[in-house]
C-alpha cells in the first residue's frame, strides 16, 4: 500500500528546532535576503542536508491555507462587546466569517466556534489567532478542523 499524506496542526513550541530554522531558511530565500541556499542555512545555522530533507514538508500555517475554511473553538467571559472585539481582529485579517455558534454561558464563560474562510489578502492566520488570544476575556483558542 502507498502511504498517504497526513497533516497536523501543531503549536510552534511543539515543533523541533531545525524544523523551524528550515522555515525561516525558507523565508530568508523568498525575501531574497540571502540569495543561495547556502547563505541562508548559515543564517540560520543548519546544515544544507537537513534543509533539503525538511523543505517540502515544513512551512508555516498561512503559507498553505489560502481558500481554505478553519473553525476555531475557544471561549469567552460573558462580557458586553467582547465577541465584538474578537470579529473584529477578523476582520483586520481579512478573513471572511462564515459561522458563528456560541453556547449559553455558564457560570459567565461561553463557548464559542467560528468558522473562518481565508482569502487571497488574508493576513497571517498564526498571528491573528495570538491576537485573539490576547483580548481580555478570551481564553483557549484552538483550530478544531481545516477544510
Amino acid at each position: 500500500m502507498g502511504e498517504t499524506t497526513g497533516y497536523f496542526v501543531v503549536t510552534k513550541k511543539a515543533v523541533p528546532e531545525v524544523l523551524l530554522k528550515v522555515v525561516e531558511a525558507k523565508r530568508l530565500l523568498e525575501s531574497e535576503k540571502v540569495l543561495t541556499v547556502q547563505e541562508a542555512v548559515d543564517a540560520v545555522g543548519i546544515s544544507r542536508s537537513s534543509f533539503y530533507k525538511y523543505k517540502d514538508d515544513i512551512f508555516q500555517f498561512h503559507d498553505n491555507s489560502q481558500g481554505t475554511t478553519i473553525t476555531l473553538t475557544f471561549q469567552m467571559d460573558d462580557e458586553s462587546g467582547l465577541l465584538s472585539d474578537v470579529l473584529k481582529v477578523i476582520a483586520e485579517y481579512h478573513a471572511n466569517i462564515l459561522t458563528i455558534h456560541q453556547s449559553i454561558p455558564i457560570n459567565g464563560v461561553a463557548s464559542l466556534s467560528l468558522s473562518v474562510q481565508v482569502l487571497k489578502d488574508t493576513g497571517d492566520i498564526s498571528r491573528m489567532i495570538e491576537k485573539m488570544e490576547q483580548q481580555k476575556g478570551v481564553h483557549h483558542v484552538k483550530i478544531l478542523a481545516r477544510e
